[in-house]
């Protein structure tokens, strides 16, 4: 596990679109996938920016929705199916085959699951996954307690996820599950980045990095991943020893 610290968000934000461009420059057919939300919608919006301006071509990439809201429809702008359409995905112009995203209102949850499973199985694992972390300590919805063995499922949402996950939302939703990748996909990820910045996200990194690693703090899994990389800006690393940057 590596760490490094930038000075403000977006200097942050513009690193991690650089490993992405860099990342299919160096791999056409890459297979890349990420989490949607406020910390990488920066980063987001400079992958577009930079790619359009160095003619960067996304067409032959494979990409992988890290999680849903179960039964948040995909027009929904809460949605991350909403998210990565509207910031990423359009923009690139990667072919519709390739984009696969978590189906959060399928009448049967456990297919959807096996179905990414197997993509991600066939297309020979995940090259870059690009992931933010909870207040509780979780990485996509692999909330705590969660065993780390776990690849795509369903799960029930942490009475925190559900507080939080209201800020996504214009108008009253009804949120009780998350469908996500789990644990065993990021450990099985060629190479894992987890973002944050804010002072409010100061002590989950200090957990995350400095703690034991435990199921019930899911990101301290990161410590066991030989290629993760934990990027954040100065205010997310206030609370680390210094040893520890």
């Amino acid at each position: 596990m590596q760490i490094k610290i930038y000075k403000d968000y977006q200097a942050l934000s513009a690193t991690v679109a650089d490993e992405i461009i860099e990342l299919v420059k160096n791999k056409p057919d890459a297979v890349l996938c990420m989490a949607s939300g406020s910390t990488p919608l920066l980063t987001c919006t400079l992958t577009v920016e930079k790619s359009v301006k160095n003619n960067i071509d996304f067409s032959r990439v494979t990409f992988i929705g890290l999680d849903e809201w179960v039964g948040v429809p995909p027009q929904n702008d809460g949605s991350c199916h909403w998210f990565f359409q509207n910031h990423l995905l359009q923009a690139l112009k990667i072919p519709a085959a390739q984009i696969h995203l978590f189906d959060a209102m399928a009448s049967n949850l456990n297919e959807e699951c096996s179905k990414m499973d197997k993509i991600i199985s066939e297309k020979g694992g995940i090259d870059l996954m690009i992931v933010g972390i909870g207040m509780n300590g979780h990485i996509g919805f692999n909330e705590p307690g969660i065993s780390f063995d776990k690849r795509s499922h369903i799960i029930n949402l942490d009475p925190m996820t559900l507080s939080i996950g209201k800020k996504y939302f214009n108008s009253p939703v009804a949120l009780s599950k998350g469908i996500t990748l789990g644990l065993q996909h990021l450990m099985e990820s060629k190479k894992v980045i987890l973002m944050a910045n804010g002072n409010k996200k100061a002590d989950v990194i200090r957990r995350t990095i400095e703690e034991t690693v435990h199921t019930y703090f899911p990101a301290s899994i990161m410590q066991m991943h030989l290629q993760s990389v934990i990027m954040i800006d100065e205010e997310a690393a206030f609370k680390l020893k210094d040893e520890t940057k």
